[in-house]
């Protein structure tokens, strides 16, 4: 197994550090339980040292044309794929999830972003407003150091969409990885020191919530963008709305898969399962509730268990499995619970929920048949792989079903009638919504969530109006009248 210990806990103004006196963290392989990295929870002096860094830093990159600034963000691109086989290893004995996942879906999820937004930044202008003689000009502006707020499932892509745009905006940040999963945001700090971006750019800065509180509150902080539970993201909001500052809340989901009497069964499937138990069950945007049309229903079941029955567990960092350990034996105690929540209320396990013999925090991908509106596996989010799975009949019936709940990060629905798809869609109450296909989030479409789930905007174009401002110029060319 790759060593992982990185050099210090730290990545201040270009530099690691840490202070060793400072409580101690660490990092466990979800397969074994051992101890793969130890590092330290960053102290007072070391938030300040970051935030006076980034502000140095930040004065030095806006300077630049966008253009120089997107050179800087592509060639890291360039750095993270040449190191896509290192950072998917990292990836892995971090999170747990197989390699076969992370050499895909994380480090170049985030060398996408990085790309995208460095090619974009030189394009994006202000805009001239004719008044007659006179006219109005803008300009958009940096907000200036930003803290990123990580989360433990998708560690190097979520600091890669959350540096990419307010790099490229012309912002610095301070990045605070989960405390589950410290590593990789690392390397993106060092990688973008290399590929030419000033140092003190991107700090990061470990730790728990107290770290993440003192960086909230901090004045010099101007923007924060959680990626985090519900009720994390209600602390984080309230401090951020202490200062005015700018927020974007990427948050939980309990979201809906719906599938239709003339829904395609294999391809209906094929989604159902990346839309719970990809990651082990460990994504926000999650459809969870699968709401299967009475017609399709015993058709759809069958095929699920017997595509199920197939899932490798294993080796993470063997490319054959195909299901990893959760994250930490806390997360997977939490989903077991649910699990016996759901039973106690009446709903059928089809299969799964099971914890194998031997090493590593493993649960066997869990579905339930007979989930009514009211039980727990249907309102509450799990973040793990427990499916549920609810009946319908009417197509206004399920979209009502659909919208009853606090959250409205994603949705999706299989049909082969397009003119439904898109009415159904229409009246759907989620940010992010697929049909026909479930969780795919390239950077050139903009995800987040409505409701409960969220505020903000996360990858596209979209993504620059919340990291950055519109100055308002107002050009007279005329004299000046006035009353007296």
């Amino acid at each position: 197994m790759r060593d992982v210990q990185p050099k210090a806990s730290h990545f201040i103004s270009g530099q690691y550090t840490h202070d060793t006196s400072a409580p101690e963290m660490v990092s466990l392989y979800p397969f074994t339980g051992e101890v793969t990295a130890r590092l330290h929870e960053a102290t007072d002096a070391e938030i300040d040292a970051a935030f006076t860094a980034a502000a140095a830093a930040q004065k030095t990159w806006a300077a630049l044309p966008p253009v120089e600034r997107g050179r800087v963000l592509r060639r890291a691109a360039d750095i993270l794929r040449e190191r896509n086989q290192e950072l998917s290893e990292i990836e892995t004995i971090d999170t747990g999830k197989p390699i076969q996942e992370t050499l895909v879906a994380d480090a170049e999820s985030g060398a996408q972003a990085l790309e995208y937004f460095g090619g974009l930044i030189a394009a994006v202008t202000g805009e001239t407003v004719p008044l007659g003689e006179d006219f109005v000009y803008t300009i958009r502006e940096p907000l200036g150091t930003c803290v990123g707020i990580g989360a433990w499932n998708y560690p190097i892509q979520i600091a890669c969409w959350k540096a990419a745009p307010a790099l490229a905006a012309g912002n610095a940040m301070i990045f605070k990885p989960s405390e589950v999963t410290p590593l990789s945001a690392l390397k993106l700090a060092e990688i973008l020191v290399e590929a030419g971006a000033p140092e003190g750019l991107f700090n990061v800065v470990q730790g728990t919530g107290r770290v993440g509180a003192a960086l909230i509150s901090d004045p010099r902080c101007a923007k924060v963008s959680l990626t985090g539970s519900v009720p994390t993201g209600r602390k984080v909001y309230a401090a951020a709305a202490d200062g005015i500052r700018h927020v974007t809340m990427e948050l939980g989901g309990k979201s809906p898969l719906i599938l239709f009497e003339d829904a395609e069964i294999e391809n209906a499937v094929s989604a159902a399962i990346n839309a719970n138990f990809y990651s082990t069950g460990q994504i926000c945007s999650n459809g969870t509730r699968v709401f299967v049309h009475e017609d399709i229903h015993d058709a759809f079941v069958k095929r699920l268990a017997e595509r199920t029955a197939t899932a490798k567990l294993g080796d993470p960092l063997d490319p054959e499995v195909t299901v990893g350990p959760m994250v930490s034996d806390t997360q997977r105690q939490k989903v077991l619970a649910c699990i016996e929540a759901g039973k106690e209320a009446g709903a059928n396990l089809l299969f799964g929920g099971d914890v194998p013999e031997g090493p590593g925090y493993f649960l066997t991908p869990a579905a339930f048949d007979g989930v009514t509106d009211d039980m727990a596996l249907a309102t509450d989010e799990i973040f793990g792989p427990v499916m549920s799975i609810l009946t319908f009949r009417d197509e206004d019936e399920v979209i009502a079903r659909a919208n009853a709940t606090d959250f409205g990060l994603a949705a999706g629905l299989f049909t082969r009638d397009i003119k439904r798809a898109h009415r159904v869609v229409a009246q759907l109450e989620a940010g992010t919504c697929w049909i026909n296909t479930y969780n795919l989030t390239p950077v050139e479409s903009p995800f987040g969530g409505n409701k409960m789930s969220g505020v903000g905007r996360e990858n596209a174009r979209a993504a620059l109006d919340h990291y950055s401002q519109v100055k308002s110029v107002y050009v007279c060319m005329g004299d000046v009248e006035a009353a007296f």
